[in-house]
C-alpha cells in the first residue's frame, strides 16, 4: 500500500513538474527516510529534485502516510544542503488518486441460473399450463354435471320433435329412439341413431340434433319415387337412385298419397343396389328425352310464342328394363296397348316415329301388338308375334 501510495505521489509531482517548468529546472531530486543526514550526494538516477521522506514510521509504529516535502536543494563543497521547502504535498489536489488509498467493499451480485429471455419463456409456459390446466377441470366438472343431472333427461317420446315425414310412418322414427326415453341427452349416440334412421325404406337423410336442457330434433328427408317396380308379384315404389321403397298408406302419416308412374320390369328383388341404380339410370334418361318435346302452340302465336312441352312419359304403362340394349316401352292409346322397342339410344326421335305411323300400321295390321324401331329406315312390325311362333 506504501508504495502504491509513493507512485500516486511521483504522479502528482510530475504533473507539479509539467505545470512549473521554470522552478524544476536546475534542481535535483533525493530520497530521505529517518535520517535526511544520512544521505550524502545525489541519488544516482534521480534528476534535480529529491523526495524527502521524515519520520516513516508514527510515534506507534504503525506505517502511515509519510509527510512529503519538496525542497530546492544546493551543492557546497561537494555536499548537498537543504533549502526551505517549496512545496508542500498536502496542498497538491489528488483527489482523483485517492480511490488507490482504500479497497471498495464488493456488492454480491445473485444471479438466475436461466438467461433472462429464457427465464420469461418459463413462466409464460407455466402461466398456459395453469390457464389449461384451470379450463381442463371446469371442462370436466361441466361434463359431468351434464351427464349426472335430471334436467337433461328424455322424459318421454313427446321430448323429440320430428320434421319432414310424409310417407313414413311417426311410430318407425320413435322406435329409433326407444332404448333412449328416460336417459341423458348427452348419452344418445347421434351418429348411431342417424344411421339407424337411415335404414328406413323411405328416409334418404336424417339428422339429428340435442336441444338443451332434455329435448332432440329430427330432420328427415325421404325419398321421391320416380316409378313403380315389380319384383314377383310384390309392386313397391324406387326412387331414381334404385332404392326400393313400399307402397305408402293411411297408416303411415295420416293421408293417402297417389303416384302415378309407369311399372318397371326387369329388375330382381336379389338385385344389389349397384345394379338396380345402373338400371335406373336408363330409366331416368330415357324419361328425361320424352318429357323434352316441344310443339308450337295452337293458332298463330307468332315465332315468338311460347312453345308448350308434351309429356310422352305419360302415355307409358310399363317399361321393361331387362335388356340395357332393348329399352321396350307399352304405350297406350285410345285403339289400344303396343309394345316398342326403342333400344338404347334416341328415345325421343324413335318414339315420335312411332306416334307419325301408329294409324297408318293400325289400318294394314288390324292386330297390331308390338313395333321395333330400332333399325334405321327399317321398321318391324309384331316382331314380337313372329317369334312367338
Amino acid at each position: 500500500m506504501l508504495r502504491k501510495h509513493m507512485e500516486n505521489k511521483q504522479l502528482a509531482i510530475s504533473k507539479w513538474q509539467l505545470a512549473n517548468p521554470g522552478e524544476a529546472a536546475g534542481h535535483r531530486r533525493a530520497g530521505i527516510c529517518a535520517d535526511p543526514e544520512g544521505l550524502e550526494g545525489p541519488v544516482p538516477g534521480f534528476a534535480d529534485f529529491q523526495f524527502p521522506i521524515a519520520n516513516c514510521s508514527l510515534a506507534n509504529g504503525s506505517p502511515s502516510s509519510p509527510a512529503w516535502t519538496l525542497q530546492r536543494s544546493t551543492t557546497e563543497n561537494g555536499r548537498a544542503t537543504q533549502a526551505e521547502p517549496a512545496i508542500h504535498f498536502e496542498d497538491l489536489d489528488i483527489d482523483e488518486d485517492e480511490q488507490f488509498l482504500r479497497t471498495e467493499k464488493r456488492v454480491t451480485v445473485r444471479r438466475s441460473p436461466l438467461p433472462k429471455k429464457t427465464a420469461n419463456r418459463v413462466k409464460k409456459a407455466v402461466v398456459l399450463a395453469v390457464v389449461v390446466m384451470l379450463l381442463g377441470v371446469a371442462a370436466w366438472m361441466t361434463k359431468e354435471y351434464g351427464l349426472q343431472s335430471w334436467r337433461f333427461r328424455l322424459e318421454s317420446s313427446d321430448n323429440i320433435e320430428i320434421s319432414g315425414l310424409q310417407n313414413t310412418a311417426r311410430k318407425e322414427v320413435i322406435d329409433v329412439f326407444g332404448d333412449d326415453i328416460s336417459r341423458n341427452i348427452f348419452s344418445v349416440a347421434l351418429e348411431e341413431r342417424k344411421r339407424k334412421l337411415e335404414e328406413i325404406p323411405w328416409v334418404e337423410s336424417a339428422t339429428v340434433m340435442r336441444l338443451l336442457p332434455n329435448r332432440l330434433a329430427i330432420s328427415v328427408h325421404e325419398r321421391t319415387p320416380v316409378a313403380f317396380v315389380r319384383m314377383g308379384p310384390k309392386i313397391s315404389l324406387i326412387d331414381a337412385n334404385g332404392a326400393v321403397m313400399g307402397l305408402p298408406g293411411k297408416a303411415s302419416t295420416g293421408k293417402q298419397t297417389h303416384y302415378s308412374f309407369p311399372v318397371i320390369q326387369g329388375i330382381a328383388d336379389n338385385e344389389p343396389l349397384s345394379s338396380r341404380a345402373a338400371a335406373m339410370k336408363i330409366y331416368n334418361r330415357m324419361i328425361q328425352e320424352l318429357d323434352s318435346d316441344t310443339v308450337a302452340p295452337f293458332g298463330d302465336g307468332g315465332p315468338s310464342a311460347a312453345g308448350i312441352t308434351v309429356h310422352h312419359s305419360r302415355d307409358l304403362s310399363e317399361v321393361d328394363l331387362s335388356d340395357p340394349e332393348d329399352v321396350k316401352v307399352t304405350a297406350n292409346d285410345a285403339a289400344g296397348t303396343v309394345v316398342i322397342h326403342l333400344g338404347a339410344a334416341d328415345f325421343l326421335a324413335r318414339y315420335k316415329a312411332y306416334l307419325t305411323h301408329v294409324a297408318e300400321w293400325r289400318q294394314q295390321y288390324p292386330n297390331l301388338q308390338s313395333v321395333d324401331m330400332r333399325y334405321e329406315g327399317q321398321i318391324i312390325v309384331n316382331p314380337d308375334a313372329a317369334k312367338r311362333r
